[in-house]
């Protein structure tokens, strides 16, 4: 085999539509139009309604960013894809589409977990929230989980711009993903380190902040059962069921996808239908489950 480093990518995307490619074009376009005006929806009532101008809403409209930062960075180039039966783009282009996918996704997980704690102190520590949950550390929560998202992102981004890659330069998936990518180099060396430094990322950004989701809903969880009154439980389970039921989705689709073991001869449309999930679906039912479930959304929405 030459060891020529490819400059194009192609994207087989999802081979075998034929009949239905323009049912399906329809059918995503509209679901990201769909998801961009709902996601902008949640950003606008949280910045002009006074009622929305709170810890837990200020995070929100920083979760619907990412959502939008995902959808943006996958669909547009899907659309081609479907009607096209597959679509090229640089390897550059290729890098570039992971990284911004790779920190959207990171800074999506902790912002996740800022909600979790957010809503831990709500409910099992409510006479301190205020003083604890004041406006400077959330700022400060916002700008680590951006910064952190962004910046490990970039570390494996300029990682894998170090190998070299001389397969086929074809990947059978949507979009340019971790593995998919990697399995294209004939680097073996640096790609082990690579898959190395990726397992390693994997800690500060997915396993840790899930950890945290799940200590943080275990005592509220032991707080609100420990309520008397069945109306004050209630209302304690509705302000945390919108952030709950959003966790449950997204960790669900991303640790099916990124803790499953590895096995290259398995089937890659379970793993196609699952990255559809998390990067196309729960950015279009997010804006979905907190405008229908939140009250003082629906609120502010009557109002705007």
């Amino acid at each position: 085999m030459e060891n020529n480093n490819i400059t194009k990518i192609f994207l087989l995307g999802f081979p075998g539509l034929y009949n239905v490619r323009i049912f399906v074009f329809l059918l995503i376009l509209i679901i990201y139009l769909t998801t961009i005006c709902g996601n902008l929806l949640v950003i606008s009532l949280v910045s002009y309604s006074k009622n929305l101008h709170c810890p837990m809403y200020f995070f929100l409209a920083q979760l619907t960013m990412c959502d939008i930062i995902i959808t943006s960075d996958i669909v547009p180039n899907m659309l081609p894809m479907v009607l096209n039966n597959g679509t090229s783009m640089s390897l550059l282009g290729c890098l570039t589409q992971f990284f911004f996918f790779g920190s959207s996704e990171g800074s999506e997980c902790l912002l996740l977990t800022v909600m979790s704690y957010d809503r831990y102190l709500a409910i099992c520590h409510p006479l301190h929230y205020v003083s604890i949950m004041n406006p400077r550390l959330c700022l400060e929560f916002i700008l680590i989980s951006w910064t952190l998202g962004f910046t490990l992102a970039l570390l494996l981004t300029l990682g894998m711009s170090q190998l070299l890659f001389c397969r086929s330069g074809v990947i059978d998936h949507f979009f340019c993903d971790f593995d998919p990518l990697l399995r294209l180099s004939c680097s073996d060396t640096l790609q082990t380190k690579i898959h190395l430094l990726s397992t390693i990322l994997n800690f500060p950004v997915i396993l840790c902040p899930f950890l945290v989701v799940l200590v943080s809903y275990a005592y509220i969880v032991h707080t609100i059962l420990r309520i008397q009154s069945i109306s004050h439980r209630r209302k304690a389970f509705s302000t945390c069921g919108s952030h709950l039921t959003v966790v449950s989705i997204f960790y669900g689709t991303l640790l099916s996808i990124y803790l499953s073991p590895e096995n290259g001869k398995k089937s890659v449309t379970l793993p196609k239908m699952m990255s559809l999930a998390y990067t196309v679906l729960t950015p279009l039912t997010n804006p979905v489950i907190y405008c229908l479930r939140n009250k003082d959304i629906k609120k502010a929405f009557k109002i705007f």
